[in-house]
């Protein structure tokens, strides 16, 4: 455990930045897992195209917060265009 003052207050903050990019990191897997359900059940293609638009929403939201890089957010939404795409 730290011994400084200043030390143990950045433990705490990222304690708390830890659980609060836990949140937003899950909302975007429970996204991406629901479309890709989506796809398999070969749903609408407009349904589809409206839970892409929400899926890039999130990704996009999550990599302006820092919570995902954005080499790692432009894979994600690639991986979920090309499903649509061979679908």
């Amino acid at each position: 455990m730290a011994n400084l003052k200043a030390s143990i207050k950045d433990i705490k903050k990222s304690r708390k930045r830890r659980e609060q990019n836990l949140v937003f990191k899950n909302s975007m897997k429970k996204t991406i897992k629901s479309f890709k359900e989506s796809v398999l059940k070969q749903e609408e293609e407009s349904k589809l195209k409206e839970m892409l638009k929400e899926a890039y929403k999130i990704i996009d939201k999550n990599t302006k917060k820092k919570v995902i890089h954005k080499n790692n957010a432009a894979r994600k939404k690639s991986s979920l265009a090309k499903m649509i795409l061979t679908k």
